[in-house]
C-alpha cells in the first residue's frame, strides 16, 4: 500500500465521523461512540504505525520551522500529519457536539461551528467557544461554564 491510498482510506473514515456529528441529534449516544471514540482510535492507530514505521528513517525534527519542512518531506510522515489532523480535529467536534448539548445549546447553531473546525480546526474551536461566551453574556452566566466536558 502507498500513502495515496491511505490518504484515500482515511479521509471518507474521518467524513463519516463529521456526518455523524452533524446528524447527531437523531442518535447522540452512535454519534459519540463513532465520532467520539471509535474513528479517532482508528485514525490514531493509523497514525502510530506510520510514525513506528518511518519516523527513523526521516530528516528533520521539531526544533525549527526549516526542520519541521524537512521532516514532512517524507510522503509517509505528510500523511501521518495529516491523519493527526483528522483525529483531533475530529475529537473537538465530537467535544463542540458533547458540549453544547450538556448545556442546551441548538445544534443548528454548532453546525457552523463544526464545518469551520473541520475545514480550519482550531479555528472552528475558538468560533465555538466565542459564540458560547457570547450566549452566556446574554444568559446572566447560565449558558455554560468554562471549556472542560
Amino acid at each position: 500500500m502507498n500513502p495515496d491510498t491511505l490518504f484515500q482510506v482515511a479521509n471518507p473514515l474521518a467524513l463519516a465521523g463529521w456526518l455523524a456529528l452533524a446528524f447527531s441529534p437523531l442518535a447522540p449516544r452512535l454519534a459519540q461512540r463513532v465520532a467520539g471514540l471509535f474513528v479517532p482510535l482508528v485514525l490514531s492507530a493509523g497514525y502510530t504505525a506510520l510514525v513506528l514505521a518511518f519516523w527513523a528513517s526521516s530528516e528533520g525534527g521539531f526544533d525549527s520551522l526549516a526542520n519541521v519542512a524537512r521532516l514532512f518531506e517524507s510522503r509517509w510522515l505528510l500523511l501521518a500529519g495529516w491523519v493527526h489532523y483528522l483525529a483531533f480535529d475530529l475529537l473537538i467536534g465530537a467535544w463542540v457536539v458533547r458540549v453544547a448539548r450538556r448545556e442546551g445549546l441548538p445544534h443548528l447553531l454548532v453546525l457552523p461551528c463544526l464545518a469551520a473546525t473541520f475545514l480550519f480546526g482550531p479555528a472552528g474551536f475558538l468560533m465555538f467557544q466565542a459564540w458560547r461566551l457570547s450566549l452566556r453574556g446574554r444568559a446572566g452566566g447560565n449558558a455554560g461554564t468554562g471549556v472542560a466536558a
